[in-house]
């Protein structure tokens, strides 16, 4: 019955093959607890025994929901396929989570980091005045990341026609097979469009248009697109914490925000399939916090006083 429902996902559902591998494991390790694939024991109380279970092993509130959460939706597909009449998972009252707000880098860091970047490049020219590739090649992998809010997926996808270099755009489809267009500055279409005949001179076999190859000429990869991050910001000022494309996401989010950007325009670009996704960035750094606190208070703009 597993692998039934694996099928539908993949199939009617189209989930990644990440939350498919999520969704599988924990209907496996349900089923480990319960005794076996026998549906008759998918109910309620043995569902609550299994998170009781999780609960005592050490597993956070965000771990747990999200075993629900593909409990959740076999249960559904069981009711689907005529085999419960309802879903049990409904009945279950979920742990509380707290919800951190996103994390994310500095305006100030983010342009260090491309300043350092393109001072290395410089560096790198040989004797025919190109630099590096690889170097080229990760500074651009960056710079697509933190200019458009991609996801590491839609990275590792990107092909040479998903640019258009005449509208100033990218043409991507998304999660959930969902295409969106996403603007790029003028200035950075033209750095796109010198490193893209870069990477044709470089990768002449590249018969499938890819943006971005590995060192060794295959597409990328998830991990692949991580170890990129992770040790172009190693290192810098401003990036102690942790360093990886979701933060670089954020990073965008937050900074359209701080600077005016509405919520629905962000939510486009970002590809979030509701606003309540994108209203986690309506935080504020400190910073911001206390410029727009110095500007709007009465008292601390008049710096009266008694207010005056």
């Amino acid at each position: 019955m597993i692998q039934s429902f694996c099928e539908y996902l993949q199939v009617e559902r189209r989930y990644s093959p990440r939350t498919l591998a999520l969704y599988r494991d924990a209907v496996q390790e349900f089923e480990a607890y319960a005794g076996g694939d026998d549906t008759t024991l998918v109910t309620t109380s043995t569902i609550r025994g299994y998170i009781s279970q999780c609960l005592d092993r050490g597993l956070g509130p965000r771990t747990v929901n999200l075993r629900l959460c593909a409990l959740s939706t076999y249960c559904s597909f069981l009711v689907r396929q005529g085999i419960l009449s309802s879903n049990p998972v409904k009945k279950i009252t979920r742990p509380k989570t707290d919800k951190p707000l996103p994390k994310f880098y500095t305006e100030e860091a983010m342009e260090n980091y491309f300043d350092k970047s393109e001072s290395m490049l410089q560096d790198s020219l040989g004797e025919d005045g190109k630099p590096d590739f690889r170097l080229l090649r990760n500074r651009m992998i960056m710079l697509v990341l933190y200019t458009t809010g991609m996801r590491r997926a839609e990275l590792c996808s990107l092909k040479e026609v998903n640019f258009d270099p005449h509208r100033h755009n990218f043409r991507i489809v998304g999660k959930g097979d969902k295409p969106r267009e996403i603007p790029v500055p003028a200035l950075i279409c033209e750095e796109i469009s010198l490193y893209l005949k870069r990477n044709r001179e470089e990768n002449p076999d590249n018969a499938e248009g890819r943006f971005f190859l590995t060192d060794s000429g295959k597409p990328l990869y998830l991990a692949f697109v991580n170890n990129v991050v992770r040790s172009e910001l190693s290192g810098l000022e401003g990036f102690t914490g942790k360093k990886s494309p979701h933060v670089l996401r954020h990073s965008l989010a937050t900074h359209l925000l701080n600077r005016g950007a509405d919520l629905n325009s962000i939510k486009e670009m970002l590809g979030h399939s509701s606003l309540a996704a994108t209203q986690i960035y309506t935080h504020n750094s400190f910073e911001q916090l206390k410029k727009t606190y110095l500007t709007a208070h009465p008292r601390a703009k008049n710096g009266g006083r008694y207010g005056n």
